[in-house]
């Protein structure tokens, strides 16, 4: 069952959890990535990083080639956080 409380029409409701937009760069075993990680007001984002769950959401995404083209670009991105070698925050965007 979800955690969360039911109302009396049995509709289940859980806490939504605020998250703050980082921009990074993100590179992983075979592709630089730029994006936004969302970590929470209070946390810093080396915290989010080491969350225990396989995937790291990432919005606003765009997969770059070695010259920094772009190759693909999407919404929404999971990367697997084992696959990632290391991340820089965008300072300034």
């Amino acid at each position: 069952m979800v955690p969360g409380f039911e109302d009396e029409k049995g509709k289940i409701f859980t806490e939504v959890v605020t998250k703050i937009p980082v921009a990074v760069t993100l590179q992983t075993t075979l592709q630089r990535l730029r994006g936004n990680i969302h970590i929470r007001p209070d946390e810093r984002l080396k915290a989010e990083l080491d969350r225990d769950e396989p995937f790291l959401a990432m919005t606003d995404a765009v997969i770059l080639d070695a010259d920094g083209n772009t190759l693909h670009r999407a919404d929404f991105l999971a990367v697997r956080r084992d696959q990632i070698v290391w991340v820089i925050p965008d300072e300034g965007e």
